[in-house]
């Protein structure tokens, strides 16, 4: 029986945390566990996982292996557990595609699309110059955007607040016309009185959807924010599993989920998430602002997923800094961009190769990336 022999784990720029998977057969498989901010964290979390349950497990049981990790411990949920649980299951599922010779989405059941739309970030955390930086990427040949909708703002902040975030769409969709979408990303960084004022006002634009106007702890004020606006709304990149998505689907006020590919709890779970959308008619598109394994994935989910809608991609966002999405890959064209879309990828299992060498080169260096903490003028502490 070929057994879990072996892991690693690298730290590696700009931000990310891979894992390596082996098996006693000598098949290896890549994941991507990593809270942005808290890879060391995470990572005693993926190691404990891994000494707890699966050293020395069959590769093959991932549906057991995912309930022993999320139901083992007897405290579930939350961040740092179901990033570890998800970088994990990336990896099995990696290995299991290799070992039956064919992508993770055909042992899933086959594609229902040949290819996913992606969207491409521009504006930065503190929103600016998105006019030219907009028609830049759509001369690339991208068709979607996304873009912060904001700094941060005050609990209840000034008409001119609202005015100024509702001027940056306006350059935005004077630049790229009606044909191109543009994600608008409140980022949680906005209160439920000012989510209110700019859903309403942002509609005159057409936005493609207000991701995260509140933080999901506030998810009960969500059907108040709809009723201002005709705008879809999404979120979900801080929600951890189908348990935490169950409000939104009950209460009707969600267009689009984003459920995150290393932050809840994997293929595994995320492939149920999008299931259960889908009963409520709702939309998925995973969030990914992370490194090659992450979207790949993404890709895997998406291409089985009826209600999958577009694909965060992280190529060129603004927290890449001397590290890329395509430079960990021995093959980088699998993530080539054709008028605004990328083809399945048709590898077997996650469908990338992972260049190691580099990555152990890269892992050498120190990485210590953490989220800036914002305040406002009166010194307190402001949402990022």
């Amino acid at each position: 029986m070929t057994t879990i022999t072996n892991y690693e784990l690298f730290e590696v720029p700009p931000r990310w945390l891979f894992l390596q998977l082996e098996t006693s057969d000598g098949t290896v498989g890549w994941g991507e566990p990593v809270v942005e901010g808290r890879s060391r964290t995470v990572r005693g979390a993926v190691e404990e996982l891994l000494d707890t349950y699966l050293l020395g497990e069959s590769p093959h049981r991932i549906e057991d292996h995912w309930q022993a990790m999320y139901r083992g411990g007897f405290y579930r949920g939350g961040p740092v557990l179901m990033s570890a649980i998800a970088g994990i299951d990336q990896a099995l599922w990696d290995i299991k595609g290799k070992q039956f010779g064919a992508p993770v989405y055909e042992l899933l059941g086959g594609p229902v699309r040949d290819r996913v739309r992606v969207y491409q970030w521009v504006g930065g955390d503190r929103p600016a110059d998105v006019g030219a930086a907009a028609a830049a990427k759509v001369d690339a040949g991208f068709t979607a955007l996304k873009m912060n909708a904001t700094a941060e703002l005050r609990r209840v902040d000034t008409p001119q607040a609202v005015a100024e975030a509702v001027d940056r769409l306006g350059e935005v969709r004077q630049q790229v016309g009606p044909a191109v979408d543009i994600g608008v990303d409140f980022h949680g960084r906005v209160t439920k009185p000012m989510a209110k004022r700019l859903a309403s006002a942002l509609e005159e634009h057409e936005p493609f959807f207000i991701e995260e106007p509140v933080l999901p702890g506030h998810n009960d004020a969500l059907p108040q924010i709809a009723a201002q606006t005709s705008t879809p709304i999404a979120t979900g990149e801080r929600m951890y599993s189908r348990w935490d998505f169950k409000q939104v689907f009950e209460n009707g006020a969600v267009d689009v989920i984003q459920p995150d590919l290393s932050h809840a709890g994997g293929i595994t779970e995320v492939q149920k998430i999008a299931a259960m959308a889908e009963a409520y008619d709702v939309a998925m598109a995973p969030h990914c602002p992370l490194g090659p394994i992450a979207l790949a994935s993404c890709l895997q989910v998406d291409a089985v997923a009826p209600n999958a809608l577009i694909q965060e991609q992280s190529l060129d966002i603004h927290y890449n800094e001397g590290n890329d999405v395509l430079d960990y890959l021995s093959d980088p064209s699998v993530f080539d961009y054709d008028e605004g879309f990328v083809d399945l990828p048709d590898g077997p299992g996650l469908g990338v190769e992972i260049d190691a060498d580099y990555v152990r080169e890269c892992a050498d260096e120190e990485v210590d990336w953490h989220n800036p903490v914002w305040r406002h003028d009166d010194g307190s502490v402001a949402e990022w």
